[in-house]
């Protein structure tokens, strides 16, 4: 469909329908790591203006919060506080940004190089460690009813669901357990119907320090790859290359910029999102100016503030019932890399990338020196950049 034949009506109609989409994980991240949500909303509308700016409007991508986060966000939040988490959140940008120049200095097989899917894999299943037990499943404690519907729920629509409800299982999830919370529970609605019908998002700053940027920035690197290949795939929606035109190292820039700008006023990173790119497949509408609209209705929604207190509103129970798939998700994702890219495990090399890298993250290794410490993900990412680096391709 050539969607610059649609009426203006249309193109709303369509817009507010990818932001649909892409609605439930954006506001989900915020809520699992104690961030405001109507914040995720404006920093994700804001983050894909700024992506569309600096890609010259040509790149139907839409940024939404990403989940390769959660679960850095609340360990950084436990060691160096919210203001200090923000500051390392504003430091994934350094990574976009260095991949930007990296690429349109050398192009992408200087990322290729640098993080192969055998390096890639254990960081993304350490993003999921580093995040306590008692955590993950104290939210869904509180009413295993409530966090078994809603999980229940978005296993199902995951497996049977079709067209565009296939693409929005967490939401499906989050509505049925919050039906019945309101139907069969004591459902806190107070906070609801006070709240005015207007009002901004919570903004919060950053206090920078190292700690937390260098806690924070290896996470970035699975998202970056994500990117890349999310460009790929919208190239093919499309039928454009847009590794060409606007470039690369454009749409990495652009990424980068949002997230930047997400970390200074106290919402999560953001990345680009698959499920409005398969929505884009299944409509045959891509549009760069619906995916602005979307990212217009965010901003708009981000300022009802009746929209940020019934999100609020929703039960813990519900929310740890989608954290048991949600993390599950993480590490499948981690071991699917590996997988997917056809990892030979029997191979000397591979086997001392992965194992050591899981070993340094997990086992609580740290690197100090002077008034410098390097620990956990960041340390593991280093061990497995430089292992890939300094072991000879052959065993």
């Amino acid at each position: 469909m050539d969607s610059n034949n649609l009426t203006p009506l249309r193109k709303g109609v369509v817009g507010v329908q990818f932001l649909f989409v892409a609605f439930g994980a954006t506001v989900l991240v915020p809520l699992l790591v104690g961030l405001d949500p109507s914040t995720a909303l404006f920093t994700a509308g804001i983050g894909t203006l700024i992506f569309h700016a600096v890609t010259r409007g040509k790149v139907p991508i839409f940024l939404g919060s990403s989940f390769a986060f959660i679960a850095p966000i609340i360990k950084a939040t436990e060691l160096y506080g919210l203001a200090g988490t923000l500051s390392g959140m504003v430091g994934v940008a350094l990574v976009y940004f260095v991949m930007s120049a990296l690429v349109k200095w050398q192009g992408v097989r200087v990322i290729e190089r640098l993080f192969p899917p055998v390096v890639i894999g254990p960081v993304i299943i350490l993003s999921l460690i580093h995040i306590s037990e008692p955590t993950r499943l104290n939210m869904a404690k509180e009413n295993w009813v409530l966090a078994l519907l809603s999980l229940v729920t978005a296993v199902v629509v995951s497996m049977k669901a079709k067209g565009l409800l296939k693409l929005i299982p967490i939401f499906c999830g989050i509505i049925v357990g919050y039906l019945a919370a309101w139907l069969f529970y004591d459902l806190d609605l107070s906070g609801v119907r006070d709240a005015a019908w207007i009002g901004l998002p919570q903004f919060v700053f950053p206090k920078f320090s190292w700690e937390p940027i260098l806690f924070m920035i290896p996470v970035a690197i699975a998202p970056v790859i994500e990117h890349i290949g999310d460009v790929y795939v919208v190239n093919t929606v499309t039928g454009k290359d847009f590794v060409k035109d606007p470039g690369l190292h454009r749409t990495l820039l652009g990424d980068g910029l949002a997230c930047c700008f997400a970390g200074l006023v106290g919402g999560p990173p953001v990345t680009t999102y698959s499920e409005v790119t398969g929505a884009m497949s299944l409509t045959k509408i891509t549009n760069p100016q619906v995916i602005r609209i979307a990212a217009i209705s965010a901003i708009l929604f981000s300022v009802v503030g009746k929209i940020s207190a019934l999100l609020k509103s929703i039960p813990s129970a519900v929310l740890g019932g989608i954290m048991l798939l949600l993390f599950g998700t993480i590490a499948c994702a981690g071991i699917g890399n590996l997988v997917n890219n056809c990892i030979d495990l029997s191979r000397t090399r591979n086997i001392i990338i992965v194992s050591l890298t899981l070993t340094v993250g997990i086992g609580g290794a740290v690197l100090t020196w002077g008034d410098f410490s390097l620990s956990g993900i960041g340390l593991a990412a280093l061990v497995g950049v430089l292992l890939n680096l300094i072991l000879p391709k052959d065993d």
